[in-house]
């Protein structure tokens, strides 16, 4: 039997969700808790849509929450870096 990879994206992009609020809650950001989601949804996209790019498979639920993870932590922390920037306004 065939697995259909529509239905990995989708379970990788809910799983992220949750892993968005997770990687928001262990990294203490002040981001709350919807970008957390938001972040980690696109973070589990961005990471499965990178390991499919390189042939890389993790059609496991231990792979899906762990790239979710991945993608959300290093999602929270760009744009932690982007809006602790100094303005130049003066």
């Amino acid at each position: 039997m065939e697995s259909d990879p529509t239905v990995g994206w989708l379970v990788a992009i809910a799983i992220g969700g949750v892993a968005g609020w997770f990687a928001g809650s262990f990294m203490k950001s002040n981001l709350g808790s919807l970008v957390n989601v938001i972040l980690g949804m696109a973070g589990a996209f961005g990471a499965n849509a990178i390991l499919s790019i390189l042939e890389i498979s993790l059609g496991t639920w231990i792979g899906y929450p762990l790239a979710g993870v991945v993608g959300a932590f290093v999602l929270i922390a760009v744009v932690r870096q982007f809006r602790d920037l100094p303005s130049d306004t003066a």
